[in-house]
């Protein structure tokens, strides 16, 4: 008896640290009433980067914003990083009920709703990709092959054991091509710094890592892509989402022109409402 009392007691103190381990690896906020959008910020950035859209969308929207673990002062969790976040999205998903959500994605965050999309489980109403790719390893390595990126590369070594120092100008030359506003790169600088080492460099090998060509096929919601114009113009960008985004039946296209890869920072006006238009739309 005292040994099945034991065994029971284990038992429970493991599913209250796998509870814990899930609740950390996701943090959200919910905030108004309406048909559910789940908005999802791009790699090292906090859920409040959405601020500005969720004031204006809460008025009609019941808005889950996210935040990913090991960012905005999340507590980091154990790795591969990035599967664990996209499980746990799918699952907050379906434990909560968002039926025909809207899914709004930055960067990284716009990878993962791609992802999203693609799953059976999940009847999704649309979403809106903000500068994202299926496949950002396959761009920016040649010859890409995911198996050949691991976590313990002379690369990786480098990015850990780089001072405060070294690792506040890598972070500094990074925010520069990602805004055209000065104010704002210092914002990136910021969230680059803030983030966990640990995550911020094994993180960014799961996002290199993850190719979702093939299950764009799987897709059949209603998809927008907002891209930037700068730093590579527009004909290039052009080119770049045509190739990524050919498995995708349909989708509307849009670039914006005069903005880096932080559109929503860049142009907010025109941003919020381009977002109230997309999703007041069928």
């Amino acid at each position: 008896m005292k040994n099945l009392i034991l065994l029971f007691v284990s038992f429970v103190f493991s599913l209250s640290i796998y509870a814990k381990n899930e609740s950390q690896t996701i943090s959200v906020e919910v905030t108004g009433k309406g048909k559910p959008i789940v908005l999802i910020p791009g790699f090292t950035v906090p859920g409040d980067i959405w601020n500005p859209l969720v004031k204006e969308l809460e008025k009609n929207y019941e808005c889950h914003i996210i935040t990913l673990a090991g960012f905005g002062g999340t507590e980091p969790i154990e790795f591969p990083w990035l599967p664990k976040v996209n499980e746990s999205l799918k699952n907050y998903i379906l434990e909560n009920d968002l039926q025909n959500a809207t899914i709004i994605g930055h960067s990284l965050g716009g990878t993962i709703a791609t992802w999203l999309a693609a799953q059976d489980e999940l009847k999704l109403s649309k979403i809106i990709l903000i500068d994202a790719l299926p496949a950002s390893g396959a761009l920016m390595i040649p010859n890409f092959d995911p198996e050949n990126l691991i976590y313990e590369s002379p690369y990786n070594n480098q990015q850990l054991a780089m001072d405060d120092v070294a690792f506040e100008q890598t972070a500094t030359a990074m925010s520069k091509s990602m805004s055209l506003k000065e104010s704002a790169q210092e914002k990136i600088k910021n969230w680059i710094l803030e983030s966990d080492r640990k995550t911020y460099v094994y993180g960014y090998t799961d996002y290199l890592k993850l190719d979702l060509r093939e299950n764009l096929k799987n897709i059949s919601i209603p998809v927008t892509i907002i891209a930037a114009s700068q730093p590579y113009g527009e004909e290039m960008v052009k080119q770049t989402y045509k190739n990524q985004y050919a498995n995708l039946k349909n989708y509307n296209f849009i670039i914006v022109e005069d903005s880096a890869h932080f559109i929503m920072l860049d142009k907010p006006e025109w941003f919020l409402k381009q977002m109230q238009t997309i999703l007041s739309s069928n």
